[in-house]
């Protein structure tokens, strides 16, 4: 199924829409409002698209395009979406401000009990997560850009008022989200043989060396790294002294929440209100940390530069987790690729070390992870390539791409999803775990962002059709009818087979479905792949051509009643075209060569033809 960004992103807000917006209001509906999580991710079906693709603008009522009107007809006309949805984001952040005006980033419903027993408690539902920090840092600049574009539209004074309270409570959510960011981070130091040392141990080694030659090994490969964590201990990074103990092993992410015992923040020029006690481990989680980074990433993009979104307070936080986020990009990078024979990575499923658990959903956010690293410091053709047969294995194992064997305990990795316990969070009562389901709109993301990435024509060739299957594969999945049509997620629809697979709303997947249509038009926008080989074919017949179109030229056209002038022009212009289109596009020029040369061989027949019957 081909992916066409426009076409599907107009379903999902025509879905959406008609789902939370009821004559231009938004309605949170029964199970929302509870979690800062699922709120955000509504609003971010909608506002993400809107933000970072221009036919899709909402800030700039004059230029909004029709079929962009017809798909948010729910939230009202041309001149009142931007304003209704000003209302809906300032709802937001009302709900999700506590009583003492600080930034609340609860879980909710999103937390599960690890005893089905015991119900969540009102106090545990309301735990930050790193989920709601990365999502609000999102939002955040998704609205202060929509905002600082609005604003040039509109002079009504309860518009423009409205507009300046929600500036001030997206700067306060997004200052407070950053600092929790920043307070999440964890670099867990621990000894060779300890439990956690003998699995990392084993799952880099693979038990193909003896655990003395990995320990020397990892020592020599992370020594820049740790110097590099050593020198941070005075930037604010808390890490225990012994990291500058060679013989010490170390993993560097984010935990689930606040670390426990984690400094507040006090070096801004305005106090941030709020700052929890952590009860959270320092225990560093590969998916939070996978998390964490598409959200600091943000931080960062042209867009957020462009506009001017980060103050002062902002710009001093967004350094100090660009330093984090470049910590643990190197680190799990260097361990998913560690050794030179056959990666980590590449021996499925990933295994957690701190947790002891294995699942091809760990092996994604690793994959994740170096995804993110390779587009920052641009792949290698072997590492782009190795990861392309991870990602397609992936896909394999989890019957994205293959059928469902009977009573397939696969099935389970979609619906329940993968449940992880979260370390320290005993400290809130019973203990507590996070559910991930989004295994196949994850694969989709890092799918196209690899083949944004990629140079290499086979490499993007297998990626794209690996895209395709997937999409295909999700959109199968879309609620067909009652409660939620038309978004996600459906499981059963594509194993219908499986037993205790449910129907529900989520906007998870529904969210992370969008981000991938916007990643997906992302890569359509960028000049197809140049090859080399073609350009070459095509300069040759560019050549032929030009020269027996010069030849043609000296022909005289005495008699000629214009149709071969008309030629004769026509044929100029499409070469001049071709010449200017083989640097950057071979393929369409090579193409563009091969008419011109037949039309130039039935001109010479022609006038050969008449000579001799002269």
């Amino acid at each position: 199924m081909q992916i066409k960004p426009r076409q599907h992103l107009l379903d999902i807000w025509r879905a959406a829409a008609r789902h939370s917006f009821d004559d231009g209001k938004l309605v949170w509906g029964d199970t929302d409002g509870l979690s800062s999580v699922a709120d955000a991710e509504r609003l971010l079906c909608l506002l993400y698209p809107a933000t970072e693709i221009p036919a899709f603008r909402l800030d700039q009522p004059d230029t909004t395009e029709r079929d962009v009107l017809q798909a948010m007809e729910r939230v009202g006309s041309r001149l009142e979406i931007p304003p209704n949805l000003i209302t809906a984001l300032a709802q937001f952040m009302r709900t999700h401000t506590g009583p003492d005006d600080a930034p609340t980033f609860a879980g909710g419903p999103y937390f599960k009990t690890v005893d089905p027993q015991v119900e969540l408690t009102y106090e545990q539902g309301k735990l930050g997560v790193v989920d709601s920090y990365s999502m609000s840092v999102t939002l955040c600049l998704a609205t202060l850009g929509f905002l600082k574009v609005y604003e040039n539209s509109t002079t009504r004074p309860e518009v423009r008022r409205a507009l300046g309270e929600l500036r001030e409570a997206t700067n306060l959510r997004l200052t407070a989200a950053m600092v929790s960011l920043l307070r999440s981070f964890a670099v867990n130091v621990f000894d060779a043989e300890s439990e956690q040392g003998r699995r990392l141990i084993q799952v880099i080694g693979q038990n193909r060396h003896s655990d003395r030659a990995v320990l020397q090994q990892f020592a020599r490969r992370f020594r820049p790294l740790r110097a590099t964590i050593i020198e941070s201990l005075s930037r604010g990074i808390e890490v225990d002294e012994s990291i500058r103990d060679e013989s010490q092993l170390f993993e560097c992410g984010w935990a689930w929440g606040v670390v426990k015992d984690a400094p507040k923040v006090t070096d801004l020029d305005t106090p941030v209100p709020g700052q929890p006690d952590g009860i959270a481990d320092r225990l560093p989680y590969v998916y939070f940390t996978v998390v964490a980074l598409d959200g600091i990433q943000d931080l960062f993009s042209e867009r957020t530069l462009t506009l001017g979104l980060l103050d002062a307070d902002q710009q001093k936080l967004a350094e100090a987790l660009r330093l984090r986020w470049e910590l643990s990009q190197q680190y799990w990078s260097a361990v998913a690729r560690f050794g030179s024979e056959r990666w980590p990575l590449e021996d499925l499923p990933w295994q957690t070390t701190g947790l002891r658990l294995e699942s091809e959903y760990f092996s994604l956010t690793v994959a994740a992870i170096l995804v993110h690293d390779l587009v920052r410091r641009r792949a290698t053709d072997d590492d782009l390539t190795r990861t392309v047969s991870i990602m397609e294995r992936l896909a394999d194992r989890g019957r994205v791409t293959s059928r469902m064997t009977r009573n397939d305990p696969v099935v389970r990795l979609h619906d329940p999803g993968v449940l992880m316990p979260l370390a320290g969070s005993e400290r809130s009562g019973s203990r507590l775990q996070w559910r991930m389901t989004d295994f196949s709109a994850q694969l989709l993301k890092r799918t196209v962002q690899l083949a944004e990435l990629s140079r290499n024509i086979e490499a993007q060739d297998r990626l794209l059709r690996l895209a395709e299957q997937t999409f295909e594969h999700l959109w199968s999945r879309r609620i067909e009818e009652g409660h939620g049509a038309g978004l996600w997620d459906d499981v059963r629809a594509v194993f219908p087979d499986a037993k205790d697979v449910n129907r529900r709303l989520s906007w998870s997947v529904t969210e992370r479905v969008t981000e991938c249509l916007v990643a997906a038009r992302n890569l359509y926008e960028q000049e197809p792949i140049r090859s080399p080989e073609l350009a070459d074919l095509a300069r040759d017949l560019l050549s032929e051509a030009t020269h027996l179109f010069g030849r043609e030229q000296l022909e005289a056209s005495t008699g000629d009643d214009g149709s071969r002038a008309r030629a004769m022009r026509s044929i100029e212009n499409r070469l001049d075209h071709a010449r200017g289109l083989v640097d950057e596009r071979p393929a369409t020029a090579f193409a563009l060569a091969l008419p011109v040369l037949r039309e130039l061989d039935t001109l010479a027949q022609a006038r050969d033809a008449a000579a001799q019957e002269g």
